[in-house]
């Protein structure tokens, strides 16, 4: 199991590497998260949802997306709730106060059923933990840290991110706090995400060694294959450019940041394209009105996010770009968006209500119970590509929008253009990664467009070279010995 010193020290890439190494020497090998918190999620091949982080692991390890690779995956849909989702299913919605004194602990058997499957199908199983292993506080209901680590009796491996500083203090500090049967699980520790010369931290391991007994297994620079790989976390997004340029025969779009963005990832291969200059256009920003298009993504909550929209003065900007003849697309909750009429009776996707949408499509949505989360198949109504994709939502759209489709899914009518021809939405996320689909979309954004990327065997490349990498600077056969423990 890898845990770490915190959120965001790179657990879910070094996984995603560790899952492609074992893979490389032939073992039978499957990654496992107890709990998620992420509204970033892949559908599975035989329904159900998981993080997007464990299907990246599960396909650098040579594997479909299974609901028991990340049993209990939670889904926030506002400050104080999250939508829970048990073996890829909707559970139920819960505040987090409630969720943590009388929810948590009643998921354990469902996280251990999962990993006992899978622990009998598999060589080996890479575990990794959530948050913080020192969160003390909420040590007595943990499922997803050494509360699993103790019920499997997991050997632990701690993660410490040098690049945020304090490093030595946070996996010391880890030791110290810790219970002494919980400590005792810990086998050996990782420093991640060193800049330059990782001899000149060489004192800086004999320390934490010394102080918590525990040996190093390894000090991994950083990576550049880890940023060009699929994210879970939105905060990655603080991270990448927002300012779009006009630089000459670049199509430049941007992505409006919702407050509950969901399943940004489908922005991945635009984001890598060469000829494509891509923003997300942070709160208290406007959309700049020298692009080619604009991209509305997914949310977790629909109707917040049309209010937040709003807040922000986004509708404005977004819907003179589209008077103006700019090309908009709406992705899941950013299709619902472009609709006339959002309508959420029973609360199904978060605070329960009904508003205007930007009305840039003939359509109305309305949330229902059943949720859709599957992958699909299907043909570009424009091109006549076959593409393929996945669904996850709740809602339903109808109108008169939706008899021009975006996409014909064996004989079913997907989502919805406009009668200009300059809008569009559709449920179905993962259409860009199609190649075809993408290079024709951005020819009809801007003419001299080209599109030179092969997406699906970047991602290849890239887990290959997160694995190289990893690999050179990690005891990679002693943390295979830890695991016989």
């Amino acid at each position: 199991m890898f845990q770490g010193t915190g959120s965001d020290v790179g657990k879910s890439t070094l996984v995603a590497g560790l899952c492609r190494i074992a893979h490389q020497r032939g073992l039978s090998v499957a990654p496992f998260k107890p709990q998620n918190m992420s509204n970033n999620a892949a559908a599975c091949d035989g329904g159900g949802e998981i993080g997007r982080a464990q299907a990246l692991q599960a396909r650098a390890a040579g594997l479909d997306a299974e609901v028991d690779f990340n049993p209990v995956l939670l889904k926030p849909q506002s400050d104080r709730t999250a939508q829970i989702v048990v073996h890829g299913k909707p559970l139920d919605t819960f505040s987090a106060s409630e969720y943590m004194t009388r929810q948590r602990q009643h998921l354990m058997q469902a996280v251990l059923e999962s990993y006992q499957r899978l622990s009998s199908r598999f060589d080996l199983v890479l575990v990794e933990g959530a948050g913080s292993a020192a969160e003390t506080n909420l040590r007595e209901r943990d499922i997803a840290n050494m509360g699993f680590a103790q019920r499997v009796k997991a050997p632990v491996c701690l993660i410490g991110d040098i690049d945020r500083g304090g490093v030595i203090a946070s996996i010391v500090g880890t030791r110290n706090v810790l219970e002494p049967a919980d400590a005792a699980l810990i086998s050996s520790f990782l420093i991640n995400r060193f800049r330059g010369d990782p001899a000149l931290f060489d004192d800086g391991v004999v320390e934490i060694e010394k102080r918590t007994q525990w040996p190093c297994r390894g000090v991994v620079p950083w990576l550049p294959a880890a940023l060009k790989l699929p994210q879970e976390d939105a905060v990655i997004l603080e991270q990448r450019p927002s300012a779009i340029t006009s630089s000459p025969g670049v199509v430049r779009i941007a992505v409006p940041m919702l407050s509950r963005i969901a399943n940004f990832d489908d922005m991945d291969p635009l984001r890598l394209e060469p000829g494509v200059e891509l923003g997300f256009v942070r709160p208290g920003t406007p959309v700049p009105r020298d692009i080619d298009a604009i991209i509305l993504p997914g949310t977790k909550s629909t109707l917040g996010d049309l209010a937040f929209l709003r807040e922000q003065g986004w509708d404005h900007d977004i819907i003179s770009f589209a008077r103006s003849g700019g090309h908009v697309t709406g992705i899941c909750g950013g299709y619902q968006l472009l609709g006339r009429r959002v309508t959420d009776p029973h609360g199904m996707d978060g605070t329960a209500g009904e508003l205007q949408g930007l009305g840039l499509l003939d359509v109305e949505t309305r949330m229902q119970a059943e949720k859709h989360s599957h992958p699909v198949s299907g043909t570009c109504t424009r091109s006549q590509r076959r593409v393929t994709g996945y669904e996850i939502h709740v809602g339903a759209s109808t109108g008169p929008d939706t008899q021009r489709p975006m996409i014909d899914i064996d004989g079913r009518a997907e989502g919805a253009i406009n009668s200009r021809g300059n809008v569009e939405g559709t449920y179905v996320h993962g259409l860009f990664s199609n190649d075809r689909f993408r290079g024709e979309w951005l020819k009809r954004i801007r003419h001299d467009a080209d599109s030179s990327l092969n997406y699906e065997a970047t991602v290849e490349r890239e887990l290959d070279a997160l694995a190289a990498g990893i690999e050179a600077n990690v005891d990679v056969d002693a943390l295979l010995a830890d695991a016989q423990r």
